[in-house]
């Protein structure tokens, strides 16, 4: 198993609940099939949030991303894309980011969080340059909503 990312937040936590969970499946094989087994939760996206406008840009995929303020002040992520494996990646963001304040999205360090469930070394450059241009996405939202 590998050491806990240094992060006490609710981000921190579920990182957590998803590294025990990759921990238990084993090979990568395993693993992609539960990547691609959490995508196929996501809630689809109405044809008329399917815009330009959120659209992913650096993503190889078809991603699209929406992006909500909650009263309580919160940003509260909904996104699909036409890949199976990138509809997982967006679930895992969409558990890690959503429902969390622009300050936690930001204090997060994505890069060590994704080594520590060995999504960065899993997944092809082009798969894992897309991840990381929707965690930009998400970044960027939080900022200019923070």
């Amino acid at each position: 198993m590998n050491a806990p990312v240094s992060l006490s937040s609710a981000i921190g936590a579920r990182l957590d609940d998803l590294a025990a969970e990759f921990d238990v499946l084993g090979d990568w094989e395993e693993r992609y099939r539960h990547v691609i087994d959490l995508g196929r939760g996501l809630a689809p996206l109405a044809e008329a949030e399917r815009t330009d406008a959120c659209k992913v840009r650096g993503c190889a995929s078809q991603v699209w991303l929406v992006t909500e303020r909650a009263a309580d002040g919160t940003l509260r992520f909904r996104g699909d894309s036409d890949a199976h494996i990138v509809r997982g990646l967006i679930a895992i963001l969409l558990g890690l980011f959503s429902g969390r304040t622009p300050a936690e999205i930001l204090g997060f360090d994505a890069k060590e969080g994704f080594a520590r469930l060995g999504l960065t070394g899993a997944l092809s450059q082009q798969r894992s340059n897309g991840l990381f241009s929707m965690v930009e996405r998400i970044r960027r939202d939080a900022a200019d909503r923070g």
